[in-house]
């Protein structure tokens, strides 16, 4: 027990949906940190955040500028050609500088660490993707039902 008397955190099942990197680096951080504290760990990648996870893309995501109120700038600002670009180069800059891993080597991290990597098998099929276009760390495709069971008993994380 903790000290206000609510039950540790024993298990995290984070399903990232968004292919950018503010989509997937919250999740991919959410699972190093419930590693390194001992609680168990799955990440399910659906929709565009199976970008993360696909061998081609993973290494190359970028920052959305356009309809991202977090951005601070007008729409028309963020449409302007290589705007996306360059704001993901700065991102990638300052993840960089407090020692944040490639999406790719943070996947191996955390796989290696114990935690579990899987895709959505909708998404999969939807998108027409084979087992091998994706990293040799993910542990398989699963259906939604898969991954309820999978997480059952847990707590279910949407980034």
């Amino acid at each position: 027990m903790t000290n206000n008397g609510a039950q540790p955190i024993e298990k995290v099942s984070i399903i990232i949906s968004r292919g950018s990197l503010e989509g997937v680096y919250p999740g991919l951080i959410m699972a190093n940190g419930a590693r390194m504290e001992g609680i168990e760990a799955s990440i399910f990648f659906t929709f565009f955040g199976l970008d993360a996870i696909i061998k081609k893309r993973m290494n190359n995501l970028k920052v959305a500028t356009v309809g991202n109120p977090a951005m601070h700038m007008p729409t028309l600002l963020g449409a302007l050609p290589g705007m996306s670009a360059f704001a993901t180069l700065m991102m990638k800059k300052e993840i960089e500088k407090i020692d944040i891993p490639p999406v790719g080597e943070f996947l191996t991290m955390i796989h290696d660490a114990g935690g579990e990597i899987f895709g959505c098998r909708a998404s999969v099929d939807m998108f027409h993707l084979k087992p091998t276009d994706f990293c040799e760390e993910v542990d398989g495709i699963i259906s939604v039902g898969q991954f309820y069971e999978k997480a059952a008993g847990g707590q279910i994380i949407f980034t």
